[in-house]
């Protein structure tokens, strides 16, 4: 069954409840039976790809270099010449 808005909202707003599914249905006076029923559904669902903002911290890099620095301490240097269009590119699809 496609699971519509209605039960996608109520899955992740029980997700984030902290509430097990029987008081969540409790709360909301929805059939339990119903719910995990459609709890199945959405768990079958294929993963979703959401757009993410990846913060950048622009540096002093040596003339010749760009270089990127993750959060998490992984560096990629390119040669100064590389086309911003590439960079661009680049960035968009690690997005």
């Amino acid at each position: 069954m496609a699971i519509t808005s209605k039960w996608r909202q109520h899955i992740e707003t029980w997700q984030s409840s902290g509430l097990s599914q029987a008081e969540y249905c409790a709360e909301q006076q929805i059939n339990v039976r119903t719910f995990t029923a459609r709890l199945s559904d959405y768990r079958k669902l294929p993963a979703t790809v959401s757009s993410a903002l990846i913060p950048v911290q622009v540096e002093q890099a040596p003339p010749a270099a760009i270089v990127f620095t993750h959060a998490q301490g992984h560096r990629l240097e390119l040669a100064a010449s590389v086309s911003p269009r590439w960079v661009a590119e680049l960035l968009q699809c690690l997005a």
